[in-house]
């Protein structure tokens, strides 16, 4: 999956390029579409930077094996990101779990 394969998938979901974000939360690892979004007059980012993020964000989902899981999970979902809440999407990591949840480290 590429960032702009990503964007797509949001964008045909929700109607528009909202932020992701990956987080860890206990020892989970989550996607997490936040409720900003590109098409915002205050969003941070120019369209080139939220591309480059998104192809980043993309990079390890492809490392995890995670690609099937946030398609199937965006496509059936019935959340919407909106204000002060985001949609989580839980990865799972499998065995290789523990490679990429290091105490003390930030994705």
């Amino acid at each position: 999956m590429t960032g702009q394969e990503l964007q797509k998938l949001i964008v045909d979901k929700w109607g528009y390029s909202f932020d992701v974000q990956l987080r860890r939360l206990r020892d989970k690892v989550y996607l997490q579409v936040m409720w900003r979004y590109l098409e915002q007059a205050s969003f941070p980012l120019s369209e080139k930077e939220y591309l480059e993020h998104l192809n980043a964000v993309s990079s390890y989902l492809e490392a995890w094996g995670s690609v099937n899981q946030v398609e199937d999970f965006i496509t059936k979902t019935k959340e919407r990101p909106r204000l002060g809440k985001a949609v989580n999407i839980p990865l799972d990591l499998g065995e290789r779990a523990s490679e990429w949840i290091v105490e003390g480290s930030a994705l």
